[in-house]
């Protein structure tokens, strides 16, 4: 199958080499024309490439649907004084991609917990449930019982590779959660949230199971926020607040007791002491709860790293294990910016996974590792209206004239006021467009007759802005339709068409020989 797909390439090129002798110079000397056929050759030439993957490297964006993507590389280009359209974000031009779809077993709209489970383990289950096949029930620790499903992580520990996870969401969230938890709460986050049924049957709290993971000697690279869950009620933390755990423990104390030789860490000066020359294993939570947006880190109180650094720095450590290394890295904000209708932050936190991605790929050789990126599911986020080439993407919409002159002309809705380019079919954009100090003194004053708020005088394309919403939520929702992967490296081809989203796993196992059936 994949000689005959590589055949049925070069005919391809054969073909566009030989209609061009035949077409006009404006054709086959135009700039579309030479580079859309540069990237068919780079797509040929990487068919040709046939190796084993030693390395796995998993980017999630966190809701990061096909919009998300689309309005995020125009922001990029935007913000290099280009007009946008015409840039890629570095995953873009990986040599294979699919679409992927991600209801879950009991819902077309599905959750983090659910779909990350289906990537990590090749098994599809209920919304809410982790590392578990869908004969469990949400939240019913005795059904959870001899369900549990080994991750990738799981797997590739007991192949003895190096393992890691990193995001910028708490390390116990659905999504980083599945790559080593088995339980039917993703809510179970530290003991205290666990029901007596739960306590009774045995059920172990998120937290405690990362301290469990037993398939090997543990993750070697954990990096993300959530320091609560791992803390004492009674102790105090470095941003002046009480952890959560009722049960006495410091699993922080735990893991540095485990690992003599491991470097834990919670602020950037420590993150960038880390002597990198004796770390065998790092472990690092930088924040209470989830870790700032990428436009906020400056803001932060201890300091944070970037999901970039974070990334790199996982990869030197991982990198020293000769056997190879599986990495999950998770930009979770994405999702988090979404459900506020706060699109400034979701593109400015994908274009940081982005540049994440691209650090990856440097670090790494397509002859031994494979790289995919993908989303666990999309948001209810559309760019709408004609407006012109170059208009700002965060903007009010500028149209163009009827005649195609390129003149601009004001696009209004049909109660005569201007509308944005990017917004949300359900949140809290139908309520209020945040806060006026975020946005713009003006907002206090233009709610309008309508209903609608009347943008004329305010700044969209403010960090703090909130696009308007056409159903009234108090959180946007997440979308049912597929999400995009993108795949380089040994296994790459087996991204293509349209796929169920277990199938995520099958690809890597298969790639890296991981072991599992």
């Amino acid at each position: 199958m994949t000689y005959k797909l590589i055949a049925t390439a070069l005919c391809g090129l054969l073909s566009t080499t030989l209609f061009a002798a035949t077409m006009p110079a404006e054709q086959s000397k135009s700039s579309w024309y030479i580079d859309a056929q540069s990237s068919l050759d780079e797509k040929i030439e990487n068919l040709k490439k046939r190796y084993k993957a030693k390395n796995v490297i998993l980017f999630i964006g966190d809701g990061m649907g096909i919009s998300t993507v689309s309005a995020a590389r125009i922001l990029q280009g935007q913000n290099r004084g280009e007009s946008g359209e015409e840039n890629t974000l570095s995953f873009g031009t990986f040599s294979s991609s699919a679409l992927v779809k991600t209801y879950n077993t009991n819902a077309q709209t599905p959750d983090s917990a659910g779909t990350m489970t289906a990537m990590v383990s090749g098994v599809k289950t209920k919304m809410g449930v982790l590392g578990l096949s869908d004969e469990t029930n949400r939240a019913d620790c005795l059904s959870s019982i001899n369900t549990e499903v080994p991750s990738i992580l799981e797997l590739a520990e007991r192949k003895g590779l190096s393992t890691g996870v990193v995001t910028t969401a708490r390390l116990t969230h659905a999504t980083p959660a599945a790559t080593y938890a088995h339980t039917p709460e993703r809510n179970w986050e530290n003991n205290s949230q666990l029901t007596p049924e739960a306590l009774e049957n045995g059920c172990q709290d998120i937290a405690s199971q990362f301290l469990l993971f037993s398939d090997g000697d543990g993750i070697d690279v954990a990096l993300g926020g959530g320091r609560r869950e791992f803390m004492p009620k009674e102790m105090i933390d470095v941003e002046g607040k009480n952890g959560k755990r009722t049960d006495g423990r410091d699993l922080r104390q735990e893991w540095k007791d485990a690992n003599p030789r491991g470097s834990y860490v919670e602020t950037l000066a420590e993150f960038d002491a880390v002597d990198m020359r004796h770390t065998s294993k790092l472990f690092g939570l930088f924040n209470y709860s989830h870790m700032q947006y990428e436009s906020d880190r400056k803001n932060d109180v201890a300091g944070e790293p970037s999901l970039t650094m974070m990334t790199q720095k996982a990869i030197e450590v991982l990198q020293k294990n000769r056997k190879g290394f599986v990495l999950v890295v998770e930009s979770g904000r994405i999702d988090h910016a979404h459900h506020a209708g706060n699109a400034y932050n979701a593109l400015t936190d994908t274009i940081e996974l982005s540049n994440a991605v691209a650090v990856a790929d440097e670090m790494t050789s397509d002859r031994d590792t494979l790289i995919l990126v993908t989303a666990d599911h999309s948001h209810v986020f559309t760019i709408a209206g004609y407006p012109k080439r170059g208009n700002p993407i965060l903007g009010k919409v500028q149209g163009i004239e009827a005649d195609g002159s390129g003149k601009t002309t004001d696009d209004l809705a049909a109660d005569d006021m201007p509308y944005t380019t990017v917004g949300y079919t359900n949140g809290r954009g139908f309520m209020d467009l945040g806060d006026e100090t975020d946005a713009d003194a003006a907002y206090s004053e233009a709610i309008h007759t309508s209903g609608r708020v009347d943008l004329s005088a305010i700044n969209t394309n403010a960090a703090g802005f909130h696009q308007e919403a056409v159903i009234p939520k108090s959180s946007e929702t997440h979308a049912g339709e597929d999400v995009g992967l993108y795949a380089k490296g040994p296994g790459s081809l087996y991204v293509n068409g349209v796929m169920e989203q277990n199938v995520i796993f099958h690809v890597v196992n298969k790639a890296a020989s991981l072991g599992g059936k």
